[in-house]
């Protein structure tokens, strides 16, 4: 299944009004980043156990370990899990950056090192959050 797909069908079994939300934010975010690199993560590890919520990722970067391996990953990533919905902005140095920069305007959101998390789209300024992921790329 291409990952087209795998994103539309992921949504699909996202109830409302939090599928609305990610469709919504899936939607801009691909207006926004038209050419980055689109990726889906089912949550499951190599041997088929669940281990995270799946993830709708956005752009590329490539991570390196201290041992010097790499590893080509999103820069974006949505989620929705059991609270609301989760942005996740990868390769932030400053891990206060994000709050520090968005903090005052975006509205009802619990920002940490790397992701912004919220209940509803509702409660947040959306153009506050797509200024901070077309920024995290």
């Amino acid at each position: 299944m291409n990952i087209h797909n795998q994103i539309k069908n992921y949504i699909a079994t996202i109830p409302e009004p939090k599928r609305s939300d990610i469709e919504y934010l899936h939607k801009q975010i691909i207006q926004a980043l038209p050419k980055d690199k689109l990726w889906f993560l089912d949550g499951k590890n190599d041997e088929g156990k669940i281990v995270a919520n799946p993830n709708i990722g956005y752009g590329l970067q490539t991570i390196k370990y201290a041992d010097c391996k790499t590893k080509e990953f999103y820069q974006i990533g949505i989620s929705a899990n059991t609270t609301g919905i989760s942005v996740y902005i990868m390769g932030i140095a400053n891990k206060k950056y994000l709050l520090e920069t968005y903090g005052k305007t975006i509205g009802k959101a619990k920002i940490t090192g790397y992701c912004i998390k919220f209940k509803t789209l509702k409660d947040i300024n959306i153009d506050t959050l797509l200024l901070a992921i077309t920024n995290g790329v």
